[in-house]
Formats: structure tokens, C-alpha cells, sequence
């Protein structure tokens, strides 16, 4: 049986707000500290793949998301109870 996982890689391209991203980081903490290893692709794929399909469901979603206010996500900025997760690729110098 093939596993859905495993299937061929398809790359996408993802543009959204700063938070969201941010959250994305968090989420993936958060699966680390489940003993999960992930990666920010995976997790997305596993919400995609678990989101309902009704229309109503989906329509209802992109409401909640259209009226969250801008600060929606910034309680979850300083989870130091989620382990640090090194994300893959060439770390960025800072500039002094």
C-alpha cells in the first residue's frame, strides 16, 4: 500500500502574513515537542489533507480567518515551554 506521504513532491509557492508564518514555526514547536520530527511542508500537508471539503465548512473557515483582528496570533509568539526547532537550509548571517 502506498502511503499518501510518500507520494511525488509537488512545490508550491505560499504567500501570507508575517504571523501566519510565524505560527506555522510554532505549530511545528509544538509537533517537536509531541516527540513528532516535521517539517513546517509536511505539517501544512497534513492540515490540508485533514480540512473538510464541504463548501459550507470551507466557506466558514475563510470567514473566521478574513475577521481575525491583526493581533490574532501574537500570544503564541513566546512559547518557551516548545523546544527550539533548527529549520532546514542556509542560516542567515545577522547584520551587526
Amino acid at each position: 500500500m502506498e502511503l499518501l506521504w510518500h507520494q511525488q513532491r509537488r512545490t508550491t509557492s505560499v504567500l501570507w502574513p508575517e504571523d501566519v508564518d510565524r505560527r506555522l514555526n510554532i505549530l511545528v514547536r509544538a509537533a517537536a515537542a509531541a516527540g513528532e520530527r516535521t517539517s513546517r511542508a509536511e505539517l501544512l500537508a497534513a492540515l490540508v489533507a485533514a480540512a473538510e471539503t464541504d463548501p459550507e465548512e470551507v466557506a466558514s473557515l475563510l470567514h473566521r480567518y478574513r475577521r481575525m483582528p491583526a493581533d490574532a496570533l501574537t500570544e503564541d509568539e513566546d512559547r518557551d515551554d516548545l523546544p527550539v526547532v533548527r529549520t532546514p537550509g542556509p542560516r542567515r548571517v545577522a547584520s551587526s
